[in-house]
């Protein structure tokens, strides 16, 4: 990632499974990091669509944008924990990377059964 300015994470605002992720995803970071809810940012600022935004989480720097389980894998090798960074960076690796694509799909369909999860994660 880019050395300069903080870090966009765009993620659901209405869903509480993925508003405590968020938050976990901020803090003890090696860079700064920014939450923004999709349903609140200017979209078109980053590149993308509302309609782009309420699919996946982004992670935006100055000159890259991730989605989905390449910006989860982004989001943990950013973390200052060591082991955070060392699982962060085995999701960027084939074949890992790989398995990496589906799990992100399921835990976001069946965010709203997870711990802290919501009928309002649901949709």
């Amino acid at each position: 990632m880019s050395s300069s300015g903080p870090i966009v994470l765009i993620f659901d605002g209405d869903c509480s499974f993925c508003t405590t992720v968020s938050n976990f995803a901020v803090r003890n970071t090696r860079r700064e990091i920014v939450a923004e809810a999709w349903q609140l940012v200017d979209a078109s600022k980053y590149g993308l669509t509302k309609e782009e935004t309420a699919k996946h989480v982004y992670l935006i720097s100055k000159d890259k944008t991730y989605s989905a389980s390449c910006a989860v894998a982004r989001l943990l090798a950013n973390k200052k924990n060591f082991g955070f960074r060392a699982i962060g960076f085995l999701l960027m690796v084939p074949p890992i990377s790989w398995l990496a694509i589906p799990g992100y799909y399921l835990v976001a369909r069946f965010r709203h059964k997870l711990p802290g999860g919501t009928p309002a994660c649901k949709l």
